[in-house]
């Protein structure tokens, strides 16, 4: 599995995603090859669709793709059990990997 988090320095929330992805493989026991790749100007923005920071990309897809939402250097807000936060839940990122895996 290769998971891709995509981010633009101004935002914070990254790092928070790196954490909770982290746990959850660790979680699962699971082996990835996370690569952490900035965003760093609104033209690579455009060119990769950047729908804000951190944006997973789970062996190519975006299992938390919102087609409505912006494309830009840009915070992403995740929807979660506990409401909006900065990044997917842990449980969130269980839930994707276990589907992953299959």
């Amino acid at each position: 599995m290769r998971i891709v988090l995509r981010y633009f320095d101004g935002c914070p929330n990254w790092r928070i995603a790196r954490d909770r992805l982290d746990r959850a493989l660790d979680r699962l026991g699971a082996r990835a090859q996370v690569v952490c790749e900035p965003v760093e100007t609104p033209e690579d923005a455009a060119r990769l669709e950047f729908r804000g920071s951190p944006t997973l990309l789970v062996d190519g897809l975006d299992p938390f793709a919102d087609s409505a939402g912006s494309i830009g250097l840009s915070c992403r807000i995740s929807q979660t059990d506990q409401g909006p936060q900065g990044a997917p839940s842990i449980e969130q990122l269980v839930e994707v990997l276990r589907r992953q895996e299959m």
